[in-house]
């Protein structure tokens, strides 16, 4: 896992969960890379960017799901 520079690159699609309910509350948006999964707080989209490895992302997704 790593902090990045906010990444300006147009390819990214940014998303948030279904579960979010929209109203500006405690969210985090996500965007899959080629290499990595990117991680935002989706009230500051141009702040810190945390990047994890996609191994890691699936595993922490899939315990997830399976809670």
């Amino acid at each position: 896992m790593s902090i990045a520079e906010p990444d300006d690159d147009d390819r990214l699609t940014w998303f948030t969960s279904s579960y979010s309910n929209g109203a500006g509350g405690e969210c985090v948006e996500c965007a899959i890379s080629d290499d990595y999964a990117l991680i935002r707080d989706s009230k500051a989209s141009h702040g810190p960017v945390v990047a994890v490895g996609l191994t890691a992302w699936c595993s922490f997704v899939h315990a997830l799901k399976h809670r």
